[in-house]
């Protein structure tokens, strides 16, 4: 049987530093056809950055022209610029049945749910082991002030009051036994009978048959 489906919407959040971007990078090197979700923003681009590839460079009429034509599945305001991810690629994705990756916090996963594509959403939380654990973590990539963690550390309890709206929980306190979890959500999620969309049709086939 030829196991065709709708791709999937698989969001993952997590407060800063729980090991989120890690998780990602494993679970796309399980599945090399896993699509990383590409954001559309207004900052100017980085040296080394490529349009299409790290972002979709737009300025800020062109965004607000985005979100106003229903063009964005989520946005947000970040630090004075906006972010959003655009509906087109996503859903082109979805009807070649290939899974869309998302890394996005819980108002991003909000409006991704409330986009009229949440029948596809698998939505995963990932939790640190404790918020010492997560400070310790943070400290050691040596990439942000005392200032900076500590606003980092004010925001991820934030972060984690909103746990219960996602569908699977990860505690990652051993990062192999996390992928490993990761691997078995995704796995278990594209079996579900109503996501096999050639299912019917071939029990059909098989109660046709005559018996032997």
């Amino acid at each position: 049987m030829q196991n065709e489906r709708s791709g999937l919407l698989v969001i993952l959040s997590s407060p800063s530093g729980a090991g989120k971007s890690t998780l990602a990078r494993r679970l796309m090197e399980w599945d090399p056809s896993l699509r990383f979700s590409v954001s559309a923003t207004t900052r100017k681009p980085r040296p080394g950055e490529v349009e299409g590839e790290h972002y979709y460079f737009r300025d800020a009429g062109q965004f607000r022209d985005m979100v106003a034509e229903g063009e964005m599945l989520e946005h947000a305001e970040v630090f004075g610029n906006f972010y959003g991810t655009p509906r087109a690629p996503v859903e082109e994705a979805m009807r070649a049945g290939r899974d869309t990756l998302f890394d996005v916090d819980w108002q991003g996963g909000q409006q991704i749910r409330a986009s009229g594509l949440g029948g596809h959403v698998v939505s995963i939380f990932v939790l640190p082991p404790s918020l010492a654990e997560l400070e310790r973590r943070l400290i050691a990539r040596q990439q942000d002030t005392p200032e900076v963690i500590a606003g980092r550390m004010e925001k991820s309890r934030a972060e984690i009051s909103h746990w219960a709206e996602y569908d699977y929980v990860i505690v990652n306190e051993d990062i192999d036994r996390s992928t490993q979890a990761l691997i078995t959500i995704l796995t278990a999620e594209r079996l579900r009978r109503e996501r096999q969309l050639g299912l019917g049709p071939f029990v059909r086939g098989l109660m046709q048959e005559e018996s032997r």
